[in-house]
């Protein structure tokens, strides 16, 4: 036991606050919003929808292609039929899903020489053993194909995949709105100084960072962005859309989705037939009213980011993260961020 291990202090986005920068900017629609998703490929805004199976639709597909992101199909479908029909729509401009267990390569293969240009491989917990084989397999097997590997937190984690063949890395361990892994098992990073921590490293291997979970607001794109993310993956907003694959329902103020975390019991128990032996549930299921359409959202998270460009001083993405000056904040900062009527 480190009886004397000196702790290290963890942000997370309501932690830190960033400080305005020379404006030279002359309008809120100048900068660009380019940026990399794999270390081949740009993406023409840097938002991309989660690939569970309560977000991701054709539908919402349809949308993100037209703003310039990459849809990435999940992988929770007892159909494969599925995964082959969506990659004949979407040719050379989509990615798949698979986790780690070996017959998950074979399908992958297919998936891949049907013509999806590349594959998410997705796992709770991205730094393992199993996790670099099959990436390195992968690789192997399809040498000109991308490959996007998480999910880590650590930049020792980020090294690894990079080393072997991951061609963009997820971050984030337990920040999403149906994720527990944190309440049951005690681990996980703070988002923003997993996303800094990491940058630091994804900077040096020019491996493109994506940060996956924790957002609420167009502010938490902006710090993921700033920290060193290259794209910012959204889950929870993009289920609440009129567009999404969540299942929908009247509610007692308007519409409702259903959104639910891939290792929530409900997930587990439609998918697998109930939670898997000697294991428990690290994610939850809930209902929330629909947001309304994933058009208004993409114009509400890019216009807070175009404002912060120029808040920043900067015309782009790289240039926001060359310029970021960040401050840790009290949780009174908050508050006085917010609007207060009457008090």
């Amino acid at each position: 036991m480190a009886k004397n291990q000196e702790f290290s202090r963890g942000y997370t986005f309501d932690d830190v606050c960033l400080v305005p920068q020379f404006n030279n900017v002359p309008s809120r629609t100048e900068p660009s919003l380019e940026s990399w998703l794999t270390k081949n490929r740009k993406v023409g805004i840097p938002l991309l929808c989660s690939n569970m199976d309560t977000a991701i639709s054709t539908d919402l597909a349809e949308i993100l292609v037209q703003a310039g992101s990459v849809p990435i199909y999940h992988r929770f479908t007892a159909n494969s039929n599925d995964q082959r029909t969506w990659v004949k729509k979407w040719k050379n401009q989509t990615f798949v899903s698979c986790g780690v267990r070996e017959d998950h390569l074979e399908l992958v293969s297919e998936l891949l020489n049907l013509g999806a240009a590349g594959v998410c491989v997705d796992v709770a917990h991205g730094h393992s053993q199993q996790m670099l084989g099959f990436v390195e397999k992968l690789k192997k097997a399809h040498p000109n194909k991308e490959v996007i590997a998480g999910n880590v937190c650590t930049p020792m984690a980020y090294h690894d995949l990079v080393n072997a063949g991951a061609d963009a890395v997820k971050v984030g361990i337990g920040p999403g709105a149906a994720c527990t892994t944190r309440v049951i098992t005690g681990f996980g990073v703070p988002q923003f100084t997993a996303i800094y921590e990491c940058a630091q490293i994804a900077e040096k291997l020019r491996v493109p960072l994506i940060a996956d979970g924790g957002i609420r607001t167009s502010k938490d794109v902006v710090l993921a962005l700033a920290a060193g993310a290259s794209t910012v993956m959204i889950g929870k907003l993009f289920a609440l859309t009129e567009e999404s694959a969540a299942e929908k329902r009247p509610g007692a103020s308007g519409k409702e989705a259903k959104y639910r975390g891939q290792a929530s019991e409900d997930f587990q128990t439609d998918f697998y037939g109930g939670l898997k032996e000697k294991t428990v549930a690290e994610g939850v299921d809930f209902w929330a009213p629909v947001s309304g359409s994933a058009q208004k959202l993409l114009d509400n998270l890019l216009g807070g980011l175009r404002s912060g460009l120029t808040y920043g001083g900067a015309r782009n993405i790289k240039e926001l993260q060359r310029k970021a000056e960040f401050m840790a904040v009290s949780s009174t900062y908050v508050k006085e961020s917010f609007p207060r009527p009457g008090g």
